[in-house]
């Protein structure tokens, strides 16, 4: 997919006043809403360039610090000689408002919804073949719902822009309710899910009926209002697992057929559209190359060793040589460091997304969102919840068996619940599920700090300080950025912060 941003504001300079009428004249050198949306190949820049911050988001550490280090899924290796603490505060509950990782989600999605905006606003008055149009609105619909949907699970209520901003007042909102923001994403993924083509039909990489179908149930699963989601879940058709675990995260297989959406990276390229984010899941090492899969480069690569895979998470899985997802998902390494006084025993690292590639600093890795495994498993923790525990057990069990082991024959509602979410645990590991996962099902509370209990026992984790893992009701959103508290007189902040 080409990414191209297009500045769509200018300015003019106050000492250019002599001319009477200057400020009725468009300009002519810029590029502004007013004379840019005129073709379809506007249109598709513009639509393009809604999908251009997700590679930023999904490379920065917001994504697996705030989705995976949070849990009990993944840790940090401790670094005597070179600390990033931002992250490491949001893995052990000690962030605040002016941390760095939380504020980059939160201004990364609200870049996607400022651009969709952009094109929601004109698109509807636009001379644009009807077919055309509809697939580039619906991109643009189910972008926004994405954005507000990650903001809404993260940060509860938020402002909620639903036109470009044109002043002060209309560029600073107070926080919509928590409601208010479900309704808007659900009538944006509603609409989205009509408008869109679906997979067969649609570009590689592009928004699919298929992905507004999944998010929508998605959204109604951390609702729970079952019925809805089983309802949208359903309409998810064209999919199918594959036969291999590990080729899904294959860069020859991108957008595969169990692929519903994906965030999509190119290396090799001048616009910067490598992902980087597979080089912050290994250890630091002499030789990033043995591991990162690509050309050697800088001995030291600032931030390796994140979202170390836990003990816990090892301990999860039921059979190590049966079931395809371990030996695809996590590696171990043992040899030397470069951090003081440390050699690395047997240390896991996330290998799900280790490549080859052939720039230093560039993998051609893609992230994925949503895969057909996860909604099978949302639409099993639909239907159980609905007490159809047949069929929620078959599906579940579907998932099972391209991993490898053997069916379950659990019956019971409390009993499947349990299975449902341990196994989105292995399934997803990595893909930033976990800690959501946990908020929605009313488990993070207990979960962390009995995992933070665990931890703070353990003398390898001397760094823990004893206000780590005090994990509460505030604990379970993020705060709105400082510097959005400063400039906005009318946002308040989270509780706790």
């Amino acid at each position: 997919m080409k990414i191209k941003i297009t500045v769509l504001a200018s300015v003019i300079s106050l000492g250019l006043t002599s001319c009477e009428n200057f400020l009725d004249i468009a300009p002519q050198s810029k590029v502004t809403p007013e004379n840019f949306f005129q073709s379809e190949s506007d249109f598709q820049q513009a639509v393009d360039g809604i999908y251009a911050p997700l590679q930023g988001l999904y490379n920065d550490q917001s994504s697996w610090a705030m989705g995976e280090m949070r849990s009990d899924n993944t840790h940090y290796f401790y670094n005597v000689d070179y600390r990033l603490p931002f992250p490491e505060e949001v893995a052990d509950f000690l962030n605040g408002s002016e941390n760095t990782v939380t504020q980059n989600k939160y201004y990364h999605n609200y870049d996607i919804i400022n651009r969709a905006n952009q094109v929601l606003d004109v698109i509807d008055d636009a001379t644009l073949e009807p077919a055309t149009k509809n697939n580039l609105k619906g991109q643009a619909l189910f972008l926004r719902a994405l954005s507000y949907f990650d903001l809404v699970k993260f940060f509860g209520g938020v402002p909620l822009p639903l036109t470009p901003a044109k002043d002060l007042e209309t560029a600073s909102l107070p926080r919509a309710t928590t409601e208010e923001v479900y309704a808007q994403i659900q009538a944006d993924a509603t609409a989205a899910a009509e408008l869109l083509l679906n997979k067969a039909e649609q570009e590689a990489g592009r928004a699919t009926s298929g992905a507004a179908w999944t998010l929508l149930g998605d959204v109604f699963l951390n609702r729970k209002e079952w019925d809805k989601a089983e309802e949208a879940l359903r309409q998810v058709t064209g999919y199918e697992l594959l036969a291999s675990y590990a080729a899904i995260y294959d860069p020859a297989n991108k957008n595969n057929a169990e692929s519903i959406f994906e965030i999509q990276y190119l290396e090799g390229t001048s616009l910067n559209l490598h992902s980087t984010f597979p080089y912050f899941f290994i250890p630091l090492t002499p030789d990033h190359a043995q591991l990162t899969k690509g050309p050697k480069g800088s001995q030291n690569v600032p931030g390796s060793g994140w979202n170390i895979p836990t003990e816990d998470l090892l301990a999860a899985y039921e059979d190590r040589e049966a079931d395809q997802r371990f030996s695809a998902s996590i590696g171990f390494y043992t040899g030397a460091s470069p951090i003081s006084d440390t050699s690395y025993v047997n240390l896991p690292y996330i290998k799900k997304y280790q490549h080859s590639h052939s720039i230093f600093g560039q993998s051609n890795q893609n992230f994925p969102v949503y895969r057909y495994a996860e909604v099978l498993l949302m639409l099993a923790e639909a239907l159980n919840e609905q007490n159809q525990t047949v069929e929620a057990q078959e599906l579940l069990n579907r998932v099972r068996r391209r991993a490898g082991l053997g069916d379950i024959a659990i019956s019971d509602q409390i009993g499947l619940r349990a299975a449902i979410l341990k196994e989105r645990r292995i399934e997803l590991a990595f893909e930033n599920k976990r800690w959501i996962d946990l908020v929605r099902t009313d488990n993070a509370i207990d979960v962390m700090n009995a995992y933070g209990a665990k931890l703070k026992s353990n003398g390898a984790y001397y760094y823990l300080s004893s206000s780590s893992y005090q994990v509460d009701q505030n604990d379970l959103l993020f705060p709105i950025p400082f510097l959005e508290i400063q400039v906005n007189p009318d946002l308040t902040q989270n509780p706790g912060y």
